[in-house]
């Protein structure tokens, strides 16, 4: 899902709004963003929906690894960090803070990619690395693992190609201006100063769900459990409403 927004219209711009929660069965605390009317109704039932996808996707971490390696542990545990950038994307969507936002949705994808990349592609190495207790030593060693499109690259022809494409795609589409929300670039000042459509605050929220979709895909083959094959697939029928459009 592409997040750059040239073509699309001032909707809408949520820049000064209250921001109320309430308690429900979604996360313990579904997300509500008090805004015109209209607006209010379409954005609170797409994040209503949102917490619920994510309710369902994070249930699939209770499915273990298959081996209980370090690599297989430490990539469900990046799972488990992407899933949280997610949750946090909607928190600062409620409260108005859209620029931090968008930019976490870099985040969250880029710790999928490294789940991937250290399921299938990493060198034993790089994965003691990544697994070895945290000290001034193993953190500064881990600073030299590849960069994330050199880790693309190396799943190139290990990973499942669906999920390779589905990466790839994403990353063709919304990594040039994801990156402008994280460094300042033109896209956070052009948005962050005059406001933000409601189709681009929808795309980016699609965005996220999907990319937490994928994170339910490495889950399932994390867990080895054959019985789990077609779990994500029935998640994604039912929240096809909250996720981005086919292409």
């Amino acid at each position: 899902m592409a997040l750059g927004d040239a073509n699309l219209g001032l909707l809408a711009c949520f820049r000064e709004t209250d921001v109320a929660r309430q308690n429900g069965p979604a996360l313990g605390v579904p997300f509500v963003l008090v805004a015109p009317t209209d607006l209010r109704m379409v954005m609170n039932q797409l994040l209503a929906r949102s917490a619920e996808l994510e309710e369902a996707i994070s249930a699939l971490l209770a499915l273990g690894t298959f081996d209980g390696s370090a690599r297989s542990t430490t990539s469900r545990t990046l799972c488990s960090v992407s899933l949280e950038h997610a949750e946090s994307t909607k928190i600062l969507l409620v409260s108005g803070n859209f620029t931090s936002a968008v930019g976490l949705i870099r985040l969250q994808y880029e710790a999928l990619v490294r789940a991937l990349w250290l399921l299938y592609a990493a060198s034993d190495g790089a994965a003691e690395k990544l697994a070895a207790e945290l000290s001034q030593r193993t953190a500064t060693s881990a600073e030299k693992i590849p960069m994330l499109s050199e880790m693309l690259s190396r799943l190139e022809g290990k990973a499942p190609k669906e999920a390779l494409e589905m990466l790839l795609e994403f990353k063709q589409y919304s990594w040039k201006p994801l990156s402008s929300f994280v460094h300042g670039g033109v896209h956070a000042i052009h948005r962050h100063s005059k406001g933000y459509p409601a189709a681009l605050l929808d795309q980016a929220l699609r965005a996220s769900n999907g990319v937490s979709l994928m994170v339910g895909m490495l889950l399932v083959m994390l867990s080895g459990d054959q019985s789990q094959r077609g779990r994500v697939s029935g998640i994604q029928m039912k929240f096809r409403d909250c996720l981005p459009p086919d292409r």
